[in-house]
């Protein structure tokens, strides 16, 4: 009962502070005495800190008002992509302390060593956190592909060449667990004030989605709901890599956006060759997202018909590319969606853009500390590497 009490003062303070300890007894429903002690509590684990007064309104002398705090427990979120590593710290406002991003060519590479390397930047962030006064409890991994939620094994992460990879249980001295890259981008999307319902879209290499419906995570009977990109869009189209045909990631997929473009990958960064291109105008390039808008489009309107969520964001690496993604995705649903007359407005970028899933991969733990601040609270400085 008391675990169950601190997580509900600690989460009236996320939700509504700075509050005095009145105002967070009459938003739990507490006694005042009760809130008093469990303040206490959270004081001495690091969890909020008291500012000065605040004003009340009430006859009689303020109380201190309390916020979450910008130092103790925090979040590390990882993230490997086919062509990038990166880590960040956040604090319990859900605010990014410290982030480090490095382009590396991932595809094909041994996953032992695209795991050393990603600690040796885990290590890098860590420290700089720890020189704020945040200590990282808990690490999460963002991995394009299927993850097994039970177990944390990789299944299968076909942009990588990873198949059947079991990931260590712990980076740095911390818990480590592994989730699908799309799903951790609605989850920072829904997180951070977004709708309860929705269709999440994250795309570069491949292409995901992620379905949020009554503020959940919805994963299917066996974790792996959410493949957009293997969503036949043509059924006679080319062979995929998946063993199919016409696949989304066959039209709107990087490799088939920048072959259809006629440009050679970039050795990083190719969304960013593609939106610079576009940017310039040029013909072949804005046709190539147009027809992967189009694709996009087709691809998620039996989504919107199936699911009818609240809004449709386009999030990842293709926010960048949403000026030119969005007009053959709007023209599709407003085509096909049927299940109401379709509003151009309930499609839109995500504001995240690719940091979303590395950003939803560092609040895991933020959500983890928020239900349970005992935890947290008694967990002391992680132990450290080795």
């Amino acid at each position: 009962m008391r675990r169950q009490n601190l997580a509900l003062v600690l989460g009236a303070v996320a939700a509504h502070g700075p509050l005095s300890r009145a105002d967070a007894a009459a938003a739990t429903g507490l006694t005042r005495a009760a809130v008093s002690s469990l303040v206490v509590e959270l004081l001495q684990g690091g969890l909020v800190v008291e500012l000065g007064p605040a004003p009340s309104g009430r006859v009689g002398r303020p109380g201190n008002a309390l916020a979450l705090s910008p130092r103790g427990p925090a979040g590390l979120g990882l993230e490997v992509g086919v062509e990038h590593l990166a880590a960040c710290v956040v604090d319990l406002r859900g605010e990014v302390r410290a982030e480090a991003r490095l382009p590396a060519a991932n595809r094909g590479r041994p996953a032992d060593a695209v795991l050393a390397e990603l600690a040796g930047l885990a290590e890098r962030v860590t420290a700089e956190a720890r020189g704020l006064g945040l200590r990282p409890v808990g690490a999460t991994l963002a991995v394009p592909g299927l993850v097994d939620a039970a177990t944390g094994t990789v299944v299968r992460a076909p942009n990588l060449g990873w198949s059947a990879l079991e990931l260590p249980g712990t980076l740095l001295g911390l818990p480590l667990v592994a989730e699908n890259e799309a799903n951790l981008g609605a989850l920072a999307e829904l997180w951070q004030g977004g709708a309860l319902d929705v269709v999440h879209v994250s795309a570069e290499a491949g292409i995901g989605a992620a379905l949020v419906v009554g503020g959940r995570l919805f994963r299917g009977a066996r974790g792996f709901a959410g493949e957009l990109g293997h969503v036949p869009v043509r059924p006679d189209g080319p062979d995929c890599a998946c063993g199919a045909r016409g696949c989304l990631e066959q039209y709107a997929g990087e490799q088939a956006v920048l072959a259809a473009a006629g440009l050679d990958p970039a050795p990083e960064d190719q969304v960013g060759l593609l939106a610079a291109r576009a940017a310039a105008g040029e013909p072949r390039v804005l046709a190539a997202l147009e027809q992967a808008g189009t694709a996009l489009g087709t691809a998620l309107s039996g989504a919107v018909n199936l699911v009818d969520p609240a809004a449709v964001v386009l999030g990842g690496a293709y926010a960048e590319l949403g000026a030119w993604l969005l007009p053959g995705m709007r023209r599709e649903l407003a085509g096909r969606v049927l299940v109401r007359p379709w509003r151009p407005e309930l499609l839109t970028v995500s504001a995240l853009g690719r940091r979303g899933p590395l950003l939803g991969a560092a609040l895991v733990t933020i959500r983890r500390i928020l239900d349970d601040p005992g935890s947290a609270a008694a967990s002391g400085p992680p132990r450290s590497a080795g």
